[in-house]
């Protein structure tokens, strides 16, 4: 109930300060959005499987964030940073779907 809490917190938080992202790092926020969703989508899974822990959830998290992060930057640097980006994105979208798939067959094959 805390995190559904905080979620919404953030949520309306966002909404009515209306932050401005820098343009710096403009180009990474999709890719740590897509990264911090594949770990939320995993710690439901997780929760539904009986195997949840708050401090793995913390380390997916941040680390997939991070990392998704890096080699988006590193592409930048090499100059193939939209074909990284999508190969990101690629990859963690498929997590989330076979994710949300588990959740779906939890939910209405239970």
């Amino acid at each position: 109930m805390i995190p559904a809490l905080g979620l919404v917190a953030g949520l309306v938080i966002g909404i009515v300060l209306s932050p401005d992202v820098p343009l710096w790092l403009q180009p990474y926020l999709p890719i740590a959005v897509i990264a911090a969703l594949d770990a939320v989508f995993g710690a439901v899974r997780a929760v539904l499987d009986g195997i949840f822990d708050d401090k793995v959830f913390v380390v997916s998290f941040l680390s997939n964030v991070v990392v998704a992060s890096f080699i988006v930057f590193l592409g930048d640097q090499l100059g193939v940073g939209s074909q990284l980006s999508t190969g990101v994105v690629v990859v963690l979208g498929l997590r989330i779907f076979s994710n949300v798939a588990s959740i779906r067959r939890h939910l209405f094959h239970a």
